[in-house]
């Protein structure tokens, strides 16, 4: 299904008549409505909508596929959402036998694993614990800056930041700065979701509403810190929640550019609550759909400079696919995933960078590694 290399126009005319003015508009670097976007989502032509990501994308990335040596730390499993968010398996009571939090030292005894390996990024996300205050955050950015000065920290999404502004009772800006002024370098995109109320409601219901996200990450773009944006797909969401979700990104991009990149999130229903109320646990979102999520998104975000195929949640296999279907980042090593593995994830915990790298020149492409801020660190020599 790798798509044949496309330097000028499509490399796949579309064959349904509906989608031929979408494709000129593409050729023509117009920018797609939301009529189109669901007509693109609806449609069965998949490797003509495949065509039209992989030449947006081209135009942006060329043949570079970009990668980065991250390692996930997760610092608590503790959330008060744990009975809000019907889609997760990972938040749990602070009395559930399988609770943890983390000390600063057992996080940084994590973190250790970068002095063995070439790691450019700590990524950092949990629950939302009732007690850590800010200061376990700033206190562990900063020490693991100490240890580690070379390394980017990402960490706590716009739900995280929320959450701690009513902990310590004051504004969102506010934590940014502090968390800023420790050393962040950017943010995740996390806790999204799928911004419509109805949808919301159904799934993670009193968590952080849209407005409140939207809110959380401008505030970050104003203080200069870069932040990915998500959409968390394949529960009860229809074709125009997703659409209507991204143009809400799109539109918060017009204004401040502050997002690095998308990544369409394939949900995992095992050991949820959502899974077994819909009958779903065992089963995953299909490659069609996973493909069609990442190159819509690549067509319809236009101003979003990077997509990245999160390989955890929709296989090494599509993702290598989906080099060809509008997308540029392959993620990263991540060392030790936690969160989708406890909603039945069967890929690996994590990757080495030789695996990522042939992944991508297997698909025909040029490997990139990058750090959080996109910079790139190498393009590695022919093996």
């Amino acid at each position: 299904m790798i798509l044949p290399r496309s330097e000028g126009g499509l490399a796949v005319r579309p064959r349904a008549r509906n989608l031929i003015p979408i494709a000129e508009k593409v050729e023509g670097g117009e920018r797609i409505s939301r009529e189109d976007a669901i007509a693109l989502f609806e449609s069965d032509d998949l490797l003509a909508v495949g065509a039209m990501a992989d030449l947006v994308n081209r135009r942006l990335n060329g043949d570079r596929v970009y990668y980065v040596a991250n390692q996930h730390i997760n610092p608590t499993n503790v959330c008060i959402l744990n009975k809000v968010c019907v889609f997760c398996s990972y938040g749990v009571r602070p009395v559930a036998d399988d609770a943890y939090t983390m000390s600063l030292d057992e996080v940084y005894e994590e973190a250790e694993a970068a002095r063995r390996a070439p790691t450019r990024e700590f990524h950092i996300v949990g629950g939302l614990h009732p007690k850590l205050p800010l200061s376990y955050y700033t206190d562990m950015i900063r020490g693991l800056k100490e240890r580690h000065p070379t390394v980017h920290v990402k960490a706590l999404t716009a739900v995280e930041i929320a959450h701690l502004a009513r902990v310590e009772g004051i504004d969102s800006r506010q934590v940014l700065q502090e968390l800023l002024d420790a050393g962040l370098d950017a943010m995740p995109g996390g806790g999204a979701e799928v911004f419509s109320p109805a949808v919301r409601s159904t799934i993670a219901d009193r968590k952080l509403a849209a407005d409140e996200w939207l809110r959380v990450h401008r505030e970050a773009h104003e203080l200069g810190i870069p932040t990915n944006c998500t959409l968390l797909y394949g529960h009860v969401e229809s074709a125009a929640d997703r659409v209507d979700h991204m143009i809400l990104l799109r539109d918060l991009q017009d204004e401040t550019g502050g997002f690095s990149t998308f990544i369409p999130l394939a949900w995992h229903p095992d050991n949820t609550a959502l899974g077994r109320e819909l009958g779903l646990e065992g089963q995953r979102t299909g490659g069609v759909d996973d493909l069609k999520a990442l190159a819509v998104g690549r067509i319809l975000l236009d101003n979003v400079p990077h997509i990245k195929t999160h390989w955890i949640m929709v296989t090494r296999k599509v993702s290598q696919i989906a080099l060809s279907f509008g997308v540029d980042d392959l993620e990263g090593t991540v060392v030790l995933e936690k969160i989708t593995h406890t909603a039945g994830a069967d890929t690996p915990i994590g990757l080495d960078l030789q695996e990522i790298i042939d992944l991508i020149r297997d698909a025909g492409k040029t490997p990139v590694e990058r750090d959080s801020l996109y910079n790139s660190v190498a393009e590695p020599a022919v093996a």
